[in-house]
């Protein structure tokens, strides 16, 4: 007797996990999404940190960055305003900072967010420069969801939309970065 009421047991506890398994499958909503970018730069790693490692001096190398407002400086919980245009700004906060590592991570509160300026939730990025030689690498990587959470998002907030946003935003300001650096003076 026991050993029928055990397979039943187990038949019955398999038949509710493949139910549960199956239907789980039907309510995917998005996945966390992630984009790296790198680019070398000609110059020691000193000279690029330099450049970068303000988090209130980001409208000096981003190019669609045109002032930046800064509470808090390089601290972890330091707020900038990147303004990229009249009426067109995102704020964003300062997580981890590490002047050894020449690295700094940070975030765009939901809260504050916009997404038809980037179609992104939950964004958090970390920009960092490492010494190659006389020469230097600088990686930009971020992690985010699409800009629209539930299942069937509109093209300009799915998770295509998104990944490509937030490449063209990394190598743009890379690209820029490497060019002002390695300009002649």
């Amino acid at each position: 007797m026991t050993s029928r009421l055990y397979q039943w047991h187990k038949s019955s506890l398999l038949l509710a996990l493949c139910f549960f398994y199956s239907t789980a499958s039907w309510a995917h909503g998005p996945t966390r999404q992630k984009v790296t970018e790198t680019v070398a730069i000609n110059a020691p790693a000193a000279e690029v940190w330099a450049m970068i490692k303000d988090f209130g001096n980001a409208h000096t190398w981003l190019p669609m960055v045109e002032s930046t407002e800064i509470e808090g400086g390089n601290e972890p919980g330091a707020m900038r305003v990147l303004t990229l245009g009249p009426g067109i700004k995102v704020y964003e906060t300062l997580k981890k900072y590490s002047e050894e590592k020449m690295r700094y991570t940070y975030r765009i509160p939901n809260e504050t967010h916009d997404v038809a300026i980037l179609p992104v939730n939950n964004y958090s990025s970390t920009v960092s420069v490492k010494a190659n030689g006389d020469t230097s690498v600088v990686t930009w990587k971020g992690a985010f969801y699409r800009g629209y959470p539930n299942n069937d998002p509109p093209p300009e907030l799915n998770d295509e939309a998104a990944v490509a946003a937030v490449t063209g935003l990394y190598q743009a300001g890379l690209a820029h970065l490497k060019k002002i650096i390695e300009a002649p003076e």
